[in-house]
């Protein structure tokens, strides 16, 4: 397997955090989402994904080369692949509280603070696109947490980590980014603890990738 992916990217952590917590080998190639104008939007990766965004999972089954974009589609792919551990753990109820807020996160935070958006309020309307960032990363989260608050397990739902978990990480990372205050969100920050002494979470980290600032 391939993941094309940025290390700085939301989206293509929680890929990486999915292929860790399973065990899945895979060759990392970075496209840099700033140089040249964004190598997204370059002909031979548009052709590919014609969203121009990371991540995107390729690999070779029976002869053909598949290709699978959206981060939750790529880790739903990934679930039924591989299916332990899973990211979906518990009943169906629980399976769709870990779904609930994967997609806080998915639908509600990441796209409204994703590059494309930044880029086009900065550069082509002027606008503060920090303040407009913020606002909605802290107002996704404090919802979160709100969630979550109550829960017993050391991670999102339960004692394992999941799909939400991995949604959640790489979105208070870019909190940090933006200056979003999180210190009176406690459970969602022990969480994290929780995470970040997980093996997966930290080989997965955007400062361990191959492309990573120095």
């Amino acid at each position: 397997m391939r993941l094309f992916g940025y290390w700085r990217s939301s989206s293509s952590w929680r890929v990486r955090i999915g292929l860790a917590i399973k065990g899945v080998d895979y060759e990392y190639e970075a496209v840099h989402l700033v140089e040249e104008g964004g190598k997204q939007h370059a002909p031979e990766y548009r052709a590919h994904n014609p969203m121009r965004q990371v991540p995107l999972l390729e690999w070779e089954e029976d002869g053909e080369i598949k290709r699978l974009s959206q981060s939750l589609a790529i880790l739903g792919f990934l679930e039924e692949r591989f299916p332990g551990p899973s990211l979906l753990p518990g009943s169906a109820y629980d399976r769709g509280r870990i779904r609930q807020l994967a997609e806080v996160v998915n639908s509600g935070i990441q796209p409204l603070q994703n590059l494309a958006v930044i880029q086009r309020l900065r550069d082509e309307m002027d606008q503060d696109a920090k303040e407009w960032c913020a606002y909605w990363i802290r107002r996704g989260l404090v919802a979160y947490d709100a969630m979550v608050l109550g829960e017993e397990g050391s991670f999102s739902i339960g004692d394992t980590p999941t799909l939400a978990d991995a949604c959640l990480i790489p979105q208070l990372y870019n909190a940090r980014r933006f200056d979003v205050k999180l210190d009176d969100l406690e459970r969602l920050l022990a969480i994290e603890e929780t995470c970040f002494d997980h093996p997966a979470f930290q080989v997965s980290h955007p400062d361990e990738q191959p492309d990573a600032a120095g």
